[in-house]
Protein backbone atom coordinates (compact mmCIF):
# COMPACT_ATOMS: atom_id res chain seq x y z
CA UNK A 1 0.00 0.00 0.00
CA UNK A 2 1.61 3.60 -0.90
CA UNK A 3 2.14 5.32 2.27
CA UNK A 4 -0.06 8.33 0.92
CA UNK A 5 -2.76 6.47 1.33
CA UNK A 6 -2.18 5.41 5.30
CA UNK A 7 -4.62 8.28 6.57
CA UNK A 8 -6.76 7.79 3.47
CA UNK A 9 -10.47 7.27 4.01
CA UNK A 10 -11.32 3.37 4.00
CA UNK A 11 -12.38 2.18 0.39
CA UNK A 12 -14.81 -0.54 -0.39
CA UNK A 13 -15.12 -2.68 -3.53
CA UNK A 14 -19.56 -3.15 -4.15
CA UNK A 15 -19.05 -6.39 -5.84
CA UNK A 16 -18.36 -10.22 -5.57
CA UNK A 17 -16.53 -10.80 -8.73
CA UNK A 18 -12.84 -11.82 -8.21
CA UNK A 19 -12.18 -10.48 -11.65
CA UNK A 20 -12.91 -7.30 -10.19
CA UNK A 21 -11.12 -7.45 -7.00
CA UNK A 22 -8.82 -8.71 -9.11
CA UNK A 23 -8.12 -5.49 -11.34
CA UNK A 24 -8.50 -3.31 -8.26
CA UNK A 25 -5.69 -4.86 -6.63
CA UNK A 26 -3.62 -3.63 -9.64
CA UNK A 27 -3.84 -0.09 -8.33
CA UNK A 28 -2.26 -0.85 -4.98
CA UNK A 29 -4.70 0.24 -2.56
CA UNK A 30 -5.90 -1.53 0.32
CA UNK A 31 -10.05 -2.68 0.10
CA UNK A 32 -12.55 -4.34 1.37
CA UNK A 33 -14.82 -6.09 -1.23
CA UNK A 34 -18.44 -6.54 -0.14
CA UNK A 35 -21.58 -7.54 -2.47
CA UNK A 36 -24.49 -5.39 -2.98
CA UNK A 37 -27.98 -6.47 -2.94
CA UNK A 38 -29.11 -4.37 -6.30
CA UNK A 39 -32.23 -4.82 -8.93
CA UNK A 40 -30.73 -4.58 -12.30
CA UNK A 41 -33.58 -5.01 -14.30
CA UNK A 42 -33.48 -1.78 -16.99
CA UNK A 43 -35.83 0.71 -16.73
CA UNK A 44 -38.33 1.37 -19.33
CA UNK A 45 -36.90 3.51 -22.66
CA UNK A 46 -33.38 3.55 -20.50
CA UNK A 47 -30.56 4.23 -22.71
CA UNK A 48 -27.79 1.97 -22.18
CA UNK A 49 -25.27 3.96 -20.83
CA UNK A 50 -27.57 5.72 -18.24
CA UNK A 51 -28.16 2.15 -16.97
CA UNK A 52 -24.79 1.10 -16.59
CA UNK A 53 -23.85 4.39 -14.96
CA UNK A 54 -27.26 3.81 -12.39
CA UNK A 55 -26.55 0.76 -11.53
CA UNK A 56 -22.91 1.75 -11.05
CA UNK A 57 -24.26 3.90 -8.68
CA UNK A 58 -27.01 1.79 -6.98
CA UNK A 59 -24.22 -1.02 -6.07
CA UNK A 60 -21.93 1.64 -3.88
CA UNK A 61 -24.98 2.96 -2.74
CA UNK A 62 -26.18 -0.12 -1.63
CA UNK A 63 -23.37 -0.29 0.87
CA UNK A 64 -23.42 2.73 2.06
CA UNK A 65 -25.68 2.10 5.37
CA UNK A 66 -23.26 -0.63 5.93
CA UNK A 67 -20.19 1.38 5.69
CA UNK A 68 -21.03 5.16 5.79
CA UNK A 69 -18.03 6.94 6.22
CA UNK A 70 -16.43 4.75 2.97
CA UNK A 71 -15.46 5.74 -0.04
CA UNK A 72 -17.16 2.92 -2.32
CA UNK A 73 -17.01 2.04 -6.11
CA UNK A 74 -19.30 0.25 -7.84
CA UNK A 75 -19.04 -1.31 -11.40
CA UNK A 76 -21.38 -1.86 -13.92
CA UNK A 77 -21.30 -3.75 -17.27
CA UNK A 78 -23.71 -4.63 -20.57
CA UNK A 79 -23.66 -5.72 -23.67
CA UNK A 80 -25.49 -4.34 -26.71
CA UNK A 81 -25.67 -5.90 -30.24
CA UNK A 82 -25.35 -2.98 -33.20
CA UNK A 83 -27.35 -2.85 -36.38
CA UNK A 84 -30.66 -2.11 -36.86
CA UNK A 85 -32.37 -4.27 -34.32
CA UNK A 86 -29.78 -4.29 -31.27
CA UNK A 87 -30.31 -6.67 -28.10
CA UNK A 88 -29.47 -5.85 -25.12
CA UNK A 89 -27.33 -8.77 -23.22
CA UNK A 90 -26.57 -9.17 -19.47
CA UNK A 91 -25.52 -11.69 -16.97
CA UNK A 92 -27.57 -14.85 -18.63
CA UNK A 93 -27.67 -16.39 -15.37
CA UNK A 94 -28.00 -19.72 -16.70
CA UNK A 95 -26.14 -22.27 -18.99
CA UNK A 96 -29.23 -22.05 -21.42
CA UNK A 97 -29.54 -18.63 -21.73
CA UNK A 98 -25.66 -18.22 -22.27
CA UNK A 99 -25.84 -20.81 -25.14
CA UNK A 100 -28.53 -18.40 -26.43
CA UNK A 101 -26.68 -15.15 -25.86
CA UNK A 102 -23.48 -16.64 -27.62
CA UNK A 103 -25.89 -17.96 -30.45
CA UNK A 104 -26.82 -13.98 -30.73
CA UNK A 105 -23.46 -13.01 -30.72
CA UNK A 106 -21.47 -15.14 -33.21
CA UNK A 107 -20.57 -13.19 -36.23
CA UNK A 108 -21.72 -9.99 -34.91
CA UNK A 109 -20.36 -6.70 -33.83
CA UNK A 110 -21.27 -5.72 -30.28
CA UNK A 111 -20.21 -3.27 -27.41
CA UNK A 112 -19.77 -3.96 -23.86
CA UNK A 113 -20.47 -0.49 -21.52
CA UNK A 114 -18.62 -0.43 -18.42
CA UNK A 115 -19.30 2.15 -15.80
CA UNK A 116 -17.94 2.79 -12.79
CA UNK A 117 -19.10 4.90 -10.13
CA UNK A 118 -16.83 6.37 -6.59
CA UNK A 119 -19.08 7.21 -3.65
CA UNK A 120 -17.22 9.66 -1.34
CA UNK A 121 -20.32 11.16 1.53
CA UNK A 122 -22.71 12.74 -1.02
CA UNK A 123 -20.52 13.15 -3.90
CA UNK A 124 -20.88 11.02 -6.76
CA UNK A 125 -18.36 10.54 -9.52
CA UNK A 126 -19.27 8.62 -12.49
CA UNK A 127 -17.09 7.20 -15.83
CA UNK A 128 -18.20 5.40 -18.68
CA UNK A 129 -16.12 2.84 -21.10
CA UNK A 130 -17.06 1.33 -25.03
CA UNK A 131 -15.45 -1.84 -25.62
CA UNK A 132 -16.58 -2.87 -29.07
CA UNK A 133 -15.94 -6.86 -29.98
CA UNK A 134 -15.97 -8.63 -33.05
CA UNK A 135 -16.92 -12.34 -32.52
CA UNK A 136 -16.18 -14.92 -34.76
CA UNK A 137 -18.80 -17.25 -36.29
CA UNK A 138 -19.50 -19.96 -33.18
CA UNK A 139 -20.50 -23.45 -34.09
CA UNK A 140 -22.80 -24.96 -31.18
CA UNK A 141 -19.70 -27.58 -30.38
CA UNK A 142 -17.49 -24.62 -29.62
CA UNK A 143 -19.96 -22.88 -27.73
CA UNK A 144 -20.42 -26.06 -25.76
CA UNK A 145 -16.65 -26.79 -25.40
CA UNK A 146 -16.76 -22.91 -24.33
CA UNK A 147 -19.47 -22.65 -21.48
CA UNK A 148 -18.11 -26.02 -20.31
CA UNK A 149 -14.42 -24.59 -19.67
CA UNK A 150 -15.96 -21.24 -18.21
CA UNK A 151 -18.80 -22.03 -16.20
CA UNK A 152 -18.48 -18.40 -14.19
CA UNK A 153 -19.61 -17.30 -17.92
CA UNK A 154 -22.98 -17.16 -16.59
CA UNK A 155 -22.26 -14.31 -14.34
CA UNK A 156 -20.80 -12.34 -16.70
CA UNK A 157 -22.63 -10.11 -19.24
CA UNK A 158 -23.00 -11.92 -22.89
CA UNK A 159 -21.43 -14.46 -21.46
CA UNK A 160 -17.87 -13.53 -22.23
CA UNK A 161 -15.37 -14.00 -20.29
CA UNK A 162 -12.43 -11.98 -22.35
CA UNK A 163 -9.82 -12.20 -19.49
CA UNK A 164 -10.14 -16.41 -20.18
CA UNK A 165 -11.11 -18.53 -22.91
CA UNK A 166 -13.38 -16.17 -24.14
CA UNK A 167 -10.50 -14.37 -25.84
CA UNK A 168 -10.76 -17.40 -28.29
CA UNK A 169 -14.21 -16.48 -29.25
CA UNK A 170 -13.75 -13.32 -30.87
CA UNK A 171 -12.08 -11.48 -33.99
CA UNK A 172 -10.84 -7.98 -32.92
CA UNK A 173 -11.32 -6.14 -29.30
CA UNK A 174 -11.41 -2.33 -29.95
CA UNK A 175 -11.12 -0.14 -26.64
CA UNK A 176 -9.50 3.26 -24.51
CA UNK A 177 -9.17 0.63 -21.36
CA UNK A 178 -8.61 -2.85 -22.17
CA UNK A 179 -9.26 -3.64 -18.37
CA UNK A 180 -13.05 -2.33 -18.50
CA UNK A 181 -14.04 -5.40 -20.80
CA UNK A 182 -13.18 -7.49 -17.76
CA UNK A 183 -15.32 -5.36 -15.14
CA UNK A 184 -13.80 -2.46 -14.47
CA UNK A 185 -12.21 0.51 -16.28
CA UNK A 186 -9.09 0.95 -14.43
CA UNK A 187 -7.58 4.22 -16.28
CA UNK A 188 -11.26 5.59 -15.10
CA UNK A 189 -11.33 4.40 -12.09
CA UNK A 190 -7.90 5.72 -11.45
CA UNK A 191 -8.83 9.40 -12.09
CA UNK A 192 -11.61 9.43 -10.13
CA UNK A 193 -9.50 7.68 -6.63
CA UNK A 194 -7.26 10.55 -7.89
CA UNK A 195 -9.65 12.99 -7.53
CA UNK A 196 -11.08 11.27 -4.05
CA UNK A 197 -8.11 12.27 -2.59
CA UNK A 198 -5.90 8.69 -3.18
CA UNK A 199 -2.21 8.62 -4.63
CA UNK A 200 -2.26 6.63 -7.23
CA UNK A 201 0.64 5.67 -8.43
Amino acid sequence: MNSDNSKAQELVLASSSRYRRALLQRLGLRFIAASPDVDESPQVDEDISRITQRLAQAKAAALRPRFPQACIIGSDQLCVTTGPSPTLLGKPGTRDAAVQQLQTLSGRTVHFHTAVCVLQQQHVRLASDITQVRFRELTPSEIERYLDAEPEAIHCAGSFMSEALGISLCETISSDDPSALIGLPLIATGRLLREAGYAIP
